[in-house]
């Protein structure tokens, strides 16, 4: 059994505050033949450096760049090792320090984390992250088998050659021990890929019923085809900073708090311990939960996600997520992966997860809506760019600027699309303060959850 001691559970805090003040993302598709990935990634850091109502001009940001980070999941796809050595030259950084990262889908997360804790720390005073994945340079059976690496090769990985089958027995087991129905996954799936279809960045956005989901083709069982995400090409980009430059860059710049929680690759391996509280949760409300099941966090939870919400929660002096958070950003690879963190991260008690779908408090206008961006499931996962393009979902939500990039047809015509008659406005209220996202990788082996709120 896992036991904590004090020094394990110090929530870390900034030497200085840390600022997200702009970002940028390309679109996402299946193939993008025509651009090389360098230039993927510089379309990105335009849109960044152009588009985001600074005060200075983009020669001039750049002049106060100091620091760069780099997500990349896999080598494997572009056939390129130390990708972000290629990207920083093309990009025009060198010679300035960069690192790269790789920490699978929570290599985003990690990414800004990792440039977090240079402007933390005064190594740098602005810093550039920067995510892609190229998926397209493989067919798509081998790209599932380099996805699937990512478990333990000794013991997960021996059972499938595909992610969903180590999220079915999640789901299998998920739904047998809190009775929840096919159903809700079901919703998740139509919620998510419709509010892709507002998003001119998505991939497979689509206006689907639960029947047409419940009907469609499996994965792994219980998983179907509408449940999972799809292998996506693509980069994101943000740019943070300390606060004195914060203010000189933006009117309307968003403080940052992220932290991280890991977990074993061997989810059939993951050893019984005490749920850590959130600070909206009382000793002994999961008593009779742990009597019921044989085991925390067993197959239904995550703890790298409740150890990072933990962490995050107490860093922000978020004390009730719920009623403080006003968008949420998280992590639906599958419909069931979206349906286990409603718990871990507090928006829900263990055991209740499903009542976020059922109550409405998930959707556009409901109390705290989720992946309005469209998520992983509608709009994409080109892995290292995933936990970057989440982020700056929730910056422009915030700062008021959901319709000036998701609403503006010259971004639909940009990417070879037209903007829908019917488009619709997902812009959360202006009072909102507050939004979360969660980065994660494989079977639950790395998660961060990121907060950013007003500083205006």
């Amino acid at each position: 059994m896992i036991k904590f001691k004090e020094g394990n559970l110090r929530v870390p805090k900034w030497n200085r505050r840390v600022f997200m003040v702009a970002g940028g993302t390309t679109a996402y598709r299946k193939y993008f033949p025509e651009y090389k990935l360098e230039e993927l990634v510089m379309m990105g850091v335009k849109q960044m450096l152009e588009d985001n109502d600074l005060k200075m001009s983009p020669a001039e940001v750049r002049g106060l760049v100091n620091y760069c980070v780099y997500g990349e999941f896999a080598d494997h796809f572009q056939d390129q090792l130390l990708c972000e050595a290629k990207v920083h030259d093309y990009l025009g950084f060198d010679p300035l320090y960069n690192v790269g990262v790789k920490t699978g889908g929570a290599t985003g997360g990690t990414a800004i984390l990792t440039g977090a804790m240079a402007v933390a720390s005064g190594y740098a005073n602005v810093c550039m992250v920067a995510g892609w994945e190229r998926m397209d340079e493989v067919d798509t059976r081998t790209g599932n088998f380099y996805i699937s690496t990512a478990a333990c090769k000794d013991f997960e990985t021996r059972l499938a050659r595909i992610y969903s089958a180590y999220y079915a027995p999640m789901a299998n087991r998920f739904s047998e021990v809190f009775n929840v129905s096919e159903l809700t996954r079901a919703k998740i799936a139509v919620k998510n890929r419709g509010y892709a279809c507002s998003s001119p960045y998505a991939q497979q956005p689509g206006k689907h019923t639960v029947e047409e989901v419940l009907a469609g083709p499996m994965s792994a069982y219980p998983l179907r085809f509408l449940e999972c995400c799809a292998m996506s090409v693509g980069s994101a980009c943000a740019l943070l900073c300390d606060e004195e430059t914060a203010y000189k860059l933006s009117d309307n710049p968003v403080e940052l708090f992220i932290c991280g929680g890991s977990h074993t690759l061997r989810v059939a391996d993951r050893r019984n311990m005490d749920i850590p509280l959130l600070p909206n949760e009382k000793p002994g409300m999961y008593d009779q939960l742990l009597k019921d099941t044989p085991r925390w966090p067993g197959f239904e939870s995550f703890l790298a996600a409740r150890f990072a919400a933990y962490m995050t929660y107490r860093m922000a002096g978020i004390k009730d997520p719920l009623e403080e958070l006003d968008l949420v950003e998280l992590h639906d690879a599958f419909t069931i992966s979206d349906l286990q963190t409603y718990g871990d991260i507090g928006l829900r008690p263990y055991g209740q997860e499903a009542d976020y779908i059922e109550s409405g408090d998930a959707f556009y206008g409901g109390k705290c809506p989720s992946n309005l961006s469209g998520g992983l499931l509608g709009t994409m996962h080109a892995v290292g760019a995933t936990g970057i393009f989440q982020a700056v979902e929730c910056l422009w939500q915030l700062q008021g600027k959901y319709d000036k990039f998701h609403g503006d047809p010259k971004i639909w015509g940009k990417w070879g699309k037209t903007k829908p008659a019917d488009w619709q406005s997902l812009q959360i209220p202006e009072k909102s303060k507050q939004a979360l996202w969660v980065s994660h990788a494989g079977v639950g082996s790395h998660v961060t959850v990121g907060v950013v709120r007003k500083a205006w």
